[in-house]
């Protein structure tokens, strides 16, 4: 497989593992990973979280590693890049309000070139418009944007991830986010590779 061009779409309170690993995975592999941010320039520094549950309704945060960026945001081209990785974690919440982001991520999907996404980033995906009719996994507590974005919520195992088309969403979660990142960067790879890109 030849080395393809990746825009990874990060930001202040994504979750540490899924900024970090796929990064350093699919970089490992031969891809080059741009990772971006809205209003950062390269070199700039996003703040990571650690998501875990210690017995509360829901999880709690606890600051993760700075991540150093290495494209600034307004250079990046959904034209230039082969594939799109969107971290989760607390990030989308915000990222999703960024115009200019949702018109790459929906650039990336008219075009039906590779999009992974984890966690939370479905919020992303959701505000897009782009998985209507489609699977997709992702944190339980998006499930309801999921389905009022017009997508098919799948729950999968906290190391799965599915595929439907170009899209290769997964679960993720802080309790096994160790298992579920490194699949689903494998299954970006794989994405990838199968549309042979």
């Amino acid at each position: 497989m030849s080395a393809k061009k990746i825009l990874f779409l990060v930001g202040d309170f994504a979750e540490d593992y899924e900024v970090i690993v796929p990064f350093q995975a699919l970089t490992m592999v031969g891809h080059v990973v741009h990772a971006v941010c809205p209003g950062r320039k390269a070199g700039e520094k996003i703040k990571t979280a650690i998501h875990d549950f210690e017995g509360d309704q829901t999880y709690t945060e606890k600051p993760g590693r700075n991540f150093v960026l290495n494209v600034s945001f307004v250079e990046a081209n959904a034209n230039s890049y082969d594939a799109l990785m969107i971290a989760g974690g607390r990030a989308p919440e915000y990222l999703r309000l960024d115009n200019r982001l949702i018109g790459i991520v929906r650039s990336f999907a008219a075009k039906n070139n590779p999009i992974a996404a984890i966690c939370h980033a479905a919020q992303i995906l959701a505000a897009a418009d782009a998985i209507r009719g489609r699977r997709v996994s992702a944190y339980a507590a998006c499930a309801p944007e999921v389905r009022l974005a017009g997508g098919e919520y799948v729950e999968t195992p906290p190391d799965g991830a599915i595929r439907d088309g170009n899209l290769v969403t997964g679960l993720a979660g802080p309790p096994t986010i160790s298992g579920a990142v490194p699949r689903s960067a494998r299954h970006t790879r794989l994405t990838i590779a199968a549309r042979g890109l």
